[in-house]
């Protein structure tokens, strides 16, 4: 018999947040997804670039890391419940480009830049204000892995253990240069009007950014073995025309439909600008702040954060484990093929589970 999981969603409202650059952001709301006992320790969960706060979702509309969280999962609610917040700049009801500004306007391009460590005070300050003044553990991949870290260095005694995946202290050149064909291709469409556009869907540029982000993704060999150069017949093309273009073009499209191009530029803006070193004497003396046991893991074929980056950070820290996971799903293995690396973080979750 499967058990309901307790679920809500809502939204901490906050009178003002003082962001990394010193500006001040008034009226910011964060959305959040709550699961399992309120009586429970708390696991929290940071989203990556175009995720939200909606990890477990419904049997009607499943979240994104549904079926790494529930009962006798990986994060089991058994013995956790969980809550993941909408990072401050996102789309998915936090506060964020997309935002009324007033009763007439969006922020749009009027919305201050927005630091990985910003997404984090906010979460805290969320936190507090919901009476929840220590967490069990963060987990993230990516973006999230990037929050992840900084959750630690900026809150050292919030949380016993932090989960690192698919993310390193800072992004790679190569990382940034991904990141800045996505910019770009948003940036010179016209049809974006410096922030203005009137849908998303007409931003084709944005289907560019989210095809350029697919790619480095994924692990060629993971391209190879799905689509297998099969071609897609078009009538009347004389071109030829692939399956893998096909999908490309199908998810840039999707993409439009459920996120905003304001708030993926900003979002790759921090994560560009992302490093845990800064103005900390460097990435080796921020490691030194860190007290909570620091659990990494890298995927094979990760372009982005290769798995032998992740495990110099980790050798950084006073109380660090590495994991390689081999997989051909490149940086996407953290969000998928659970059973490969779920046991993993189950099992070091529960060297914490009171007797």
């Amino acid at each position: 018999m499967k058990i309901e999981i307790e679920r809500r969603e809502d939204t901490v409202h906050l009178d003002s947040i003082t962001l990394e650059s010193g500006k001040v952001l008034n009226n910011v709301s964060l959305r959040y997804e709550r699961v399992g006992n309120k009586d429970l320790p708390v696991v929290l969960i940071c989203h990556a670039l175009t995720g939200n706060h909606v990890t477990v979702g419904t049997s009607e509309e499943p979240g994104w890391w549904n079926g790494f969280i529930g009962y006798d999962a990986p994060v089991d609610l058994n013995h956790y419940q969980v809550i993941t917040f909408n990072i401050l700049g996102g789309c998915g009801g936090s506060t964020g480009p997309a935002s009324p500004l007033n009763e007439e306007l969006n922020y749009r391009l009027t919305f201050p830049f927005v630091s990985v460590r910003d997404m984090v005070t906010a979460q805290h300050q969320a936190l507090e204000k919901l009476g929840i003044n220590k967490v069990r553990a963060v987990i993230g991949g990516s973006l999230g892995g990037m929050q992840v870290l900084e959750w630690g260095v900026l809150f050292p005694n919030f949380m016993d253990q932090l989960f690192v995946l698919a993310a390193t202290p800072s992004l790679s050149d190569y990382g940034i240069a991904f990141n800045r064909i996505g910019i770009h291709a948003i940036e010179q469409d016209p049809r974006w009007d410096e922030g203005n556009y009137v849908k998303s869907s007409d931003v084709k540029g944005f289907e560019v950014a989210r095809m350029v982000g697919l790619v480095s993704y994924r692990s060629p060999s993971l391209f190879t073995k799905r689509f297998s150069r099969e071609e897609k017949e078009i009538e009347a093309d004389e071109f030829p025309y692939y399956q893998v273009e096909s999908y490309l073009r199908y998810q840039g499209e999707k993409i439009t439909k459920r996120f905003d191009p304001n708030s993926y530029l900003y979002l790759l803006y921090a994560m560009n600008g992302h490093d845990l070193g800064r103005g900390r004497g460097g990435i080796e003396k921020a490691a030194n702040i860190i007290e909570a046991e620091v659990i990494g893991l890298g995927f094979t074929g990760d372009l982005l954060y290769p798995p032998k980056d992740i495990k110099s950070f980790i050798d950084l820290t006073s109380r660090g484990y590495f994991h390689k996971i081999e997989t051909a799903f490149g940086h996407d293995g953290f969000l998928v093929e659970y059973e490969k690396w779920g046991p993993i973080i189950r099992g070091h979750l529960a060297e914490r589970i009171p007797n």
